[in-house]
């Protein structure tokens, strides 16, 4: 599948909010559902991807349906290839001398950092993570040569600074080889099965409702 134009991933404080607010927002418009489920600490996910009218339709229902649940969200209305791949659960080489890393306390912030450092520099995103095993937080990995890893952290990272987001960050110019066969394995202390991500949960709803 030719990757959408357009991604919108919202996050709620209420389970029950949020699955009402999913299931409004596959009726609304003609999207895919790229992720959708509950995360640690017991906040609800939608993640979606289509036509930038499509997903920003959907989107403004799923806005309005979850009100005061909403925590945070984003819309990218031209979301890079690499974090498309990345959220749904694809890793990449840790092949790169310097490791760049994002954490944010909201979800859908840190894949628009993520989105804005690969578009700013030359760098290769290893993995995204989003909230489970990170008690709700989010964590993008990036690796290249240190001034384009060091270019793509800053950007990341102004685009995530805003009221009631903890974001963190760090560059190390040179990884250690031990270092960089781990993180290339798995960055979970005891991944689950082989050390693969969990593939998203796709489906295309055909027409609005």
């Amino acid at each position: 599948m030719n990757t959408p134009p357009a991604i919108a991933v919202l996050e709620f404080d209420s389970i029950p909010t949020g699955v009402c607010a999913a299931d409004a927002m596959v009726k609304k418009a003609h999207i895919d559902v790229l992720r959708i489920g509950t995360v640690q600490p017991g906040k609800y996910i939608v993640v979606i991807g289509g036509t930038v009218a499509d997903v920003a339709e959907s989107r403004r229902e799923g806005l309005r349906i979850g009100g005061e649940r909403l925590t945070d969200e984003i819309f990218l209305p031209d979301v890079h290839a690499q974090v498309y791949a990345a959220i749904g659960g694809q890793r990449q080489d840790n092949t790169g001398d310097a490791l760049g890393i994002i954490e944010t306390s909201a979800i859908p912030i840190n894949v628009a950092a993520a989105d804005k450092a690969v578009k700013t520099a030359e760098v290769t995103i290893i993995e995204i993570r989003l909230g489970d095993g990170l008690g709700g937080k989010g964590i993008t990995l990036m690796t290249g040569l240190v001034h384009d890893v060091q270019a793509a952290i800053a950007a990341g990272i102004a685009v995530a600074d805003r009221p009631g987001v903890t974001t963190r960050h760090t560059v190390i110019p040179i990884q250690d080889d031990a270092l960089r066969a781990r993180i290339q394995a798995a960055t979970e202390l005891y991944p689950s099965g082989d050390g693969t991500r969990d593939q998203p949960t796709a489906g295309k709803r055909a027409s609005r409702r």
